[in-house]
Formats: structure tokens, C-alpha cells, sequence
């Protein structure tokens, strides 16, 4: 029985079909290996989004005293005293600003005093015990505890008022405003009036 002859023809197209299929399962099988590139991309970029709120901490910080909005504001790491200042709406007409060092860094929980320019001189403001040098005035915005409590009629306990009341209401401007602190009324302030200063 005779089989049936292919044309040349029928087998130049059936070679051509073959070489077609193979090209495309060739094709085809080495595109299969390059589908993990763009995923490791995708993950690189993730890892860096993950990264990046780490890379931003806040300090939080309390200004108070002779600055035009006194309050607690937010500083990126690394500010100093004077980005506190300004961003406290910067130093009033009053503010002693050689009483403070604007290069210092800024720390997390620190309070910042700007100082109001005063009659007694810086020296006598930071005088140990001021109430007991001659002539030495205890300066209300700066002074510790120590130096409050050494003033005639103030004890631990009202020295630890003027400091809280410090801290809430900000820098006193006025030796008048002592009058507001528990434990200290007229006669007290008259008698402190010419021992302290601002």
C-alpha cells in the first residue's frame, strides 16, 4: 500500500509553522524568568517608605517669659534655643536676650525662660543667696528655689508656688503679679517688693 506523498510545498509550510511555534515557546519560556524583577523593585520601594517615619522625631519644648506667644511648641532635632524663640513669635521689646544662650541645643521636655531686661544687673541676678548680698536683688523669672526660699517670709512650700506659677502663667512681668500667688498677700508683697526684681 502506498503512502501519500507531501508537496514540497505542504512541507515548507509545516516547517515554517513549526519554526513559528518554537520561536513564541522559546519566547515564552524565557519571559517566564524576568516576572521577579519588578516585584524586587516594588519591595526596595516599600522598605524605603517603612523607613522614612523613623527618620523624623519631634522635640516638644516650653518657652516661656519675655516672648510674644509663650507656650509648648514642636522643634525638628537639632534646633537650638533661638528656632525656639522664633517660633514663640521671636523676643519682646523687654526681652534680656544676653541672659540667654540661643546657640544651646534644644532638648526634649526643656523650658526655655527669656528674662525681661530688670533694674538689678545679670551678675546680681544670678547671685547665690541675692537676698542676702547687699544692694542684690533675686531676680522672679530666673531665680531656684533655693534663692526664693532664702527671701524674708517665703518658706519652701510659697517658693514652690512662685515656681509653678512661673511655669503655668509664663515669666512674671510685673513684681505686682506676685500678689496672685497663693500665700503671698499685700503686706508680703511690700515687703519683698524691693528684694526682687524681673
Amino acid at each position: 500500500m502506498e503512502m501519500p506523498s507531501i508537496s514540497r510545498g505542504r512541507a515548507l509550510a509545516y516547517g515554517a509553522l513549526a519554526l513559528v511555534l518554537l520561536t513564541l515557546g522559546g519566547k515564552a519560556l524565557l519571559g517566564g524568568s524576568h516576572p521577579a524583577g519588578p516585584p524586587a523593585a516594588g519591595l526596595r520601594g516599600d522598605t524605603i517608605l517603612e523607613a522614612e517615619p523613623a527618620e523624623a522625631p519631634e522635640l516638644v519644648v516650653h518657652v516661656v517669659g519675655a516672648v510674644r506667644q509663650p507656650g509648648l511648641y514642636r522643634l525638628p532635632d537639632g534646633s537650638r534655643v533661638d528656632d525656639a524663640i522664633a517660633e514663640a513669635g521671636g523676643p519682646t521689646g523687654k526681652a534680656l536676650l544676653a541672659g540667654v544662650n540661643l546657640a544651646s541645643p534644644v532638648a526634649d521636655g526643656q523650658q526655655i525662660v527669656v528674662p525681661s531686661r530688670g533694674r538689678a544687673s545679670p551678675a546680681s541676678a544670678g547671685a547665690e543667696a541675692g537676698a542676702a548680698t547687699p544692694g542684690g536683688r533675686v531676680h522672679l523669672n530666673t531665680a531656684t528655689l533655693e534663692e526664693l526660699d532664702a527671701l524674708p517670709g517665703v518658706g519652701p512650700v510659697t517658693a514652690q508656688r512662685i515656681l509653678d506659677y512661673r511655669e503655668q502663667k509664663g515669666a512674671f512681668q510685673s513684681v505686682d503679679e506676685l500678689d496672685a500667688v497663693s500665700g503671698i498677700g499685700p503686706a508680703r508683697l511690700e515687703q519683698l517688693r524691693e528684694l526682687v526684681d524681673l
